[in-house]
């Protein structure tokens, strides 16, 4: 029997994360699930039958401080923590250039720092033929401000990671979906009239679900996906094409 995987979830609580986690503990791996609220996370942990590790992972301090709790060997990292901080925060007048900056700062500490930030802390500890996977969002080729172009710049940073996990058979790919309901992405700002003119363009005319994004990640963490590396894989009900 093989060794069980060690498997290794930012933002695992809720939404996408937790959907992903749980595909993974449903197949037998050994999963660590990392978010900011203990109390979320250790619940969800429980459900799922995963190991809880609480903390900020945009914060460095508090990323070097978890290492201790996090697994000695990594066979798959799922980047996931982020959203668009845009949605939590009120906006900045116009004019109000410190506001701006202070927003655009939010976003990319939110979804670039996270996934940056705990692949460089975990990746001594990367096996062989590691899988990273980090979700982006539709919102990097349609625009979003600084959501979109904090997500654009995963993407980039992807290509450089791939490149660096190539020669030991690892890989590194971004999944971006388009708009997924049953998440706190959103909290509490969607409108009807945003829903559909979004879901009007998707070729299935519908939002899509955590548990198809998590099908998504746990396929590209699959030792078979070993030659998919450095890619954005669209799942948006052809909203978006990759082109």
């Amino acid at each position: 029997m093989s060794e069980q995987r060690e498997i290794v979830v930012t933002g695992g609580g809720t939404g996408i994360g937790l959907a992903i986690a749980a595909r993974f503990t449903a197949a037998g791996e050994r999963v660590t699930v990392t978010g900011r609220r203990k109390d979320v996370l250790e619940a969800a942990a429980e459900k799922i039958g995963a190991r809880a590790v609480a903390f900020d992972a945009s914060d460095p301090e508090a990323v070097q401080a978890a290492l201790a709790e996090l697994p000695a060997r990594v066979d798959v990292l799922v980047n996931n923590a982020g959203g668009n901080t845009d949605r939590v925060r009120e906006a900045p007048a116009p004019g109000d250039l410190a506001g701006l900056a202070d927003a655009w700062r939010a976003n990319f500490a939110a979804n670039v720092l996270s996934a940056v930030l705990v692949t460089a802390a975990l990746k001594p500890r990367f096996a062989d033929g590691v899988r990273v996977v980090t979700l982006g969002s539709i919102a990097a080729k349609q625009g979003s401000g600084s959501y979109g172009a904090a997500k654009a710049a995963i993407e980039a940073w992807n290509t450089d990671l791939a490149r660096q996990l190539g020669p030991a058979g690892g890989t590194a790919n971004v999944v971006a979906p388009g708009v997924v309901l049953d998440t706190e992405f959103f909290h509490g700002t969607l409108t009807e009239e945003w829903l559909d003119s979004r879901i009007s363009v998707a070729f299935n005319r519908r939002a899509g679900r955590p548990e198809e994004i998590a099908d998504v990640v746990r396929f590209l963490a699959e030792p078979g996906a070993g030659h998919l590396t450095g890619q954005v894989v669209p799942v948006n009900g052809g909203a978006h094409g990759a082109r």
